[in-house]
């Protein structure tokens, strides 16, 4: 591969190399969580504006269509706001809440459909691979500086953007140069709100640099992406690495008899010795939680208020909005911290289908494409991340920073099917 610096060919292409690469530039503004949704809403107009345009002579290659895994996340986010709806009216909510709810759909959920829409316009995804090698090259010209601010403990938090009455909160237009977890404990979080949403970013980040091997950007890639997941401190993040990468290499390789092989050997080796790895796996977690126990203890007791009240309270349509949870949760709001458990709080069982639904579909059709597509192999990828972080952030919060992974999603998703038999990877 080629290791110069690709060029933008199309507005949709331009857009998104400009909204990467400016990252820091927004930030500085405050004004990363509006670029996000702002891109993404225009790009779906920019999508319409040329199907509406396209006749029967437009070339193949350039014609825009939408297959059928798409069209399922975009019903599906619609039914979000359908039972989105239905909660704010069975507890009688008002008008205003239901509109400022609707306006943080537009700006969260809608975007898990969106983004994999834009995905069907003609991007290259090499392009959105080297744009975020370019931010974790950015990220390691400035990490030193950043430490060094730490060191001769300049002020954490420089300023909070105006913009903050957009909303959802301050941490998302807080401009800092580093951040003190527990214990004094030095951890960034950079352009994100919070240290584990850098840490899901940079995971997104590490596939991506993954595929530029050959080139110079594929080192800014790694390493950029590994100090961000280093230095947001998040547990999370490590294992994602190694997990993610291990678990793709296995699933997109299934039609090999040398891995099908493997696989049978070290299932028959997991029944073998399933008491010795149980074993194992619980001091693992117990060892997971002790590394932040007051954290564990407060997303443990979420959880359990949150699956409570929505089995008594509100089973079907769900509560609406997040609360404020008690004095022992540090009246963190109920559901958060755990998508899966956020939604069935918030939008009830019809939520919780609604996200299970387009991600078990895209799952499921991914395999099959990625043992022939590397790009199915990569957008495989992303849907692993984004269901391991179903477990420790709400998706749709952070929507605003991970798109690229949900363009990409969207690029493999309307490629065609292709015999795994006849045509080796």
């Amino acid at each position: 591969m080629d290791s110069k610096t690709l060029s933008p060919e199309n507005f949709a292409e331009r857009a998104i190399w400009f909204a990467i690469t400016r990252t820091y530039l927004f930030y500085l503004f405050g004004a990363c969580y509006i670029v996000g949704p702002v891109l993404g809403w225009s790009l779906v107009a920019y999508l319409c504006y040329q199907m509406y345009v396209q006749t029967d002579e437009t070339p193949i290659e350039k014609r825009i269509t939408v297959p059928a895994a798409v069209w399922i996340w975009i019903l599906s986010m619609i039914a979000m706001e359908v039972a989105l709806i239905m909660g704010h009216l069975e507890y009688e909510l008002g008008t205003a809440k239901l509109i400022k709810s609707t306006i943080g759909w537009a700006k969260g959920w809608a975007l898990l459909a969106i983004f994999p829409l834009a995905g069907c316009l003609n991007i290259r995804p090499q392009l959105i691979y080297q744009a975020t090698c370019i931010l974790c090259k950015q990220t390691l010209i400035l990490m030193p500086f950043l430490f060094l601010a730490a060191m001769i403990k300049l002020p954490a938090d420089l300023y909070v953007s105006p913009l903050k009455v957009i909303g959802p909160g301050p941490d998302f237009y807080t401009v800092s140069l580093y951040g003190l977890g527990l214990g004094n404990e030095l951890r960034f979080r950079l352009f994100t709100p919070w240290g584990p949403a850098l840490g899901f970013v940079a995971n997104v980040y590490f596939i991506f640099a993954l595929e530029m091997k050959g080139t110079q950007w594929f080192w800014y890639g790694i390493f950029g992406s590994i100090v961000m997941c280093q230095v947001s401190k998040s547990r999370l993040a490590m294992v994602s690495i190694l997990v993610v990468y291990a678990t793709t290499w296995f699933l997109s390789r299934l039609t090999k008899p040398r891995v099908l092989q493997f696989i049978a050997a070290v299932v028959t080796l997991t029944g073998m010795s399933a008491p010795f790895l149980i074993e194992m796996l619980t001091m693992m977690k117990e060892k997971f939680t002790a590394a932040r126990v007051e954290s564990s203890r407060v997303r443990a007791t979420l959880g359990r208020i949150a699956v409570d009240r929505w089995q008594r309270e509100a089973p079907i349509w769900g509560h609406g909005i997040l609360e404020p949870g008690p004095h022992i949760t540090e009246h963190m709001l109920i559901g958060s911290h755990h998508t899966w458990f956020g939604l069935l709080f918030v939008k009830g069982a019809a939520g919780f289908i609604a996200l299970f639904i387009p991600m078990l579909w895209s799952f499921v059709e991914l395999v099959m494409k990625a043992q022939t597509d590397q790009d199915a192999r990569v957008a495989l990828s992303v849907v692993l991340i984004l269901f391991l972080y179903t477990f420790g952030e709400n998706l749709e919060m952070l929507a605003y920073l991970y798109w690229p992974g949900l363009v990409i999603m969207g690029i493999a998703l309307k490629k065609p099917f292709n015999n795994p038999i006849k045509t080796p990877l």
